[in-house]
């Protein structure tokens, strides 16, 4: 689940235009339902979605390091105001690659847009520019992804296992990691734990 593609070609390249069926942009829910460990209880935000599969980030499992520790791992200042942020666990695809989520605005070599006011990049300039200070006001930066192949987000999403509504960004940049999937529950006006086995889209 969630596992299975490598878009190595398409990080770093454009998107494209995401036809209607795209959950691009969306959140995706993990409903109480779904047991996997690495994926019960997650939100995931959701960077492509087209006929050749999905690519997201999940957006609330933080890892036990900091930013300012991938800064001194990479020779770079550590004294850049996001040194103390938490790194997330984006998914179980590249575990060693950085991605990292940001408002829309600022390029770096590998940055793409994934909807009208979000951006994705992982390439290491963005990470040269966020120790400096001179990176995005807000971001958040995963190691790894969520990739599925062709019709198996949807196959996942018919067999109960998530939930998908558009983004908020005030969810993805604002709140603290460990609140975003009740903040995303909040949002759509239901108490996911009290769902056991229905889905739908919002």
């Amino acid at each position: 689940m969630g596992q299975k593609t490598e878009f190595n070609s398409r990080i770093g390249g454009d998107f494209g235009k995401p036809d209607q069926s795209s959950f691009r942009g969306h959140f995706l829910i993990a409903m109480p339902s779904l047991t996997d460990p690495m994926f019960a209880h997650t939100i995931t935000y959701i960077c492509d979605h087209n006929a050749d599969g999905a690519l997201g980030i999940v957006i609330n499992h933080p890892l036990d390091l900091k930013l300012g520790e991938v800064f001194r791992q990479l020779k770079l200042p550590r004294t850049g105001r996001m040194s103390s942020q938490t790194v997330l666990s984006g998914g179980p695809v590249q575990i060693d690659r950085g991605f990292v989520l940001h408002p829309k605005g600022q390029r770096w070599e590998s940055t793409v847009d994934v909807s009208a006011d979000v951006s994705l990049t992982a390439s290491r300039d963005i990470l040269e520019s966020i120790a400096a200070d001179e990176g995005p006001e807000k971001a958040l930066v995963a190691l790894g992804y969520a990739g599925w192949d062709a019709g198996q987000l949807e196959e996942e999403i018919a067999a109960n296992s998530w939930l998908t509504v558009p983004a908020e960004n005030h969810i993805l940049f604002d709140i603290p990691s460990e609140q975003r999937w009740a903040a995303a529950s909040k949002y759509l006006g239901i108490d996911l734990n009290l769902i056991s086995s229905t889905a739908g889209h919002a």
